[in-house]
């Protein structure tokens, strides 16, 4: 498993420095970041950051069985739980975005402002906390005050009591999910139908915008995976423990570092915009050293 853990070391690092050298080419130019898709691109640049970040220390504390105080592992939970869905939140919000582009050309200046921008943030952390808060509440109203001040292993386990707990959120969860992906959906029928009807550059670019819902979908279904594989793993470890170390391995890989990795390939390598003024940033950053 050190072989392992190493080279998750190595994936983390290297999307966390890829992921910070985009989120400062954000900040390059004024029109990133007064255009709401590319501001809505930087908050998943941010959420997934952070939550690689967070994730991987709690990977490694788990890992040598490291135990913090039960109030600490709650903050980095409650963190946690948040940025698990500002991301696919996000997604969505960016297929609206491309969808009203698109579909509604004449009112995208007026729903896509800086000031709805800034209201729409809001409101993706909003939705994004509500599961949050309803878990939290039952355990709180469930754990003892002595339990704050022990010492565990930080797993989300843990602030299971009930096993109806799991189920309840298991179902929240795949209630997101389900809107989301009815939303994405909707959205990409309706451009491919645009796209269909255009011609000359109005068709080339919105068969680029058909493209890009297609990949938020594929990385939307890889975090709805995500929310599965608890349940995989449980069933895994009642027949062999190493076949189960394997399992939540890949899992990790493929579930929860992969998903978070697509939004610079989807965005920020796409976008024409973005990696002309990520080449130039880079290249002045080079010309300086020499």
């Amino acid at each position: 498993m050190n072989d392992k853990i190493m080279v998750i070391q190595v994936f983390v690092v290297l999307f966390l420095c890829i992921n910070l050298l985009l989120i400062t080419t954000f900040f390059t130019k004024e029109v990133f970041y007064t255009t709401m898709r590319y501001v809505l691109f930087a908050v998943t640049l941010m959420s997934d950051c952070l939550l690689l970040f967070l994730a991987n220390i709690l990977l490694i504390f788990s890992y040598y069985l490291y135990t913090i105080k039960m109030w600490l592992c709650l903050i980095i939970y409650i963190v946690l739980s948040l940025y698990i869905f500002v991301t696919p939140v996000t997604l969505t919000a960016m297929t609206l975005e491309r969808y009203v582009a698109i579909c509604l050309p004449l009112r995208h200046g007026e729903l896509c402002s800086p000031r709805s921008t800034l209201h729409g943030i809001l409101i993706i952390h909003i939705l994004s906390s509500l599961p949050c808060i309803v878990f939290l509440s039952i355990f709180f109203a469930s754990a003892s005050y002595g339990s704050y001040s022990q010492g565990r292993v930080c797993t989300v386990e843990i602030f299971i009591i009930h096993r109806w707990q799991g189920h309840l959120k298991s179902a929240i969860n795949q209630f997101y999910f389900l809107i989301m992906c009815i939303t994405i959906l909707f959205s990409y029928v309706k451009i491919t139908r645009v796209a269909k009807a255009a011609s000359g550059e109005d068709k080339k670019s919105t068969w680029r915008g058909v493209r890009t819902v297609g990949l938020h979908a594929l990385q939307l279904l890889l975090c709805l995976i995500q929310l599965w594989c608890p349940f995989i793993e449980a069933a895994v470890l009642q027949i062999n423990l190493m076949l189960f170390l394997n399992v939540r391995y890949f899992n990790y890989i493929s579930f929860i570092l992969v998903p978070r990795c697509l939004s610079p390939l989807i965005y920020g390598l796409r976008d024409e915009m973005f990696i002309h003024a990520l080449k130039r940033f880079a290249l002045c950053g080079l010309h300086k050293k020499h």
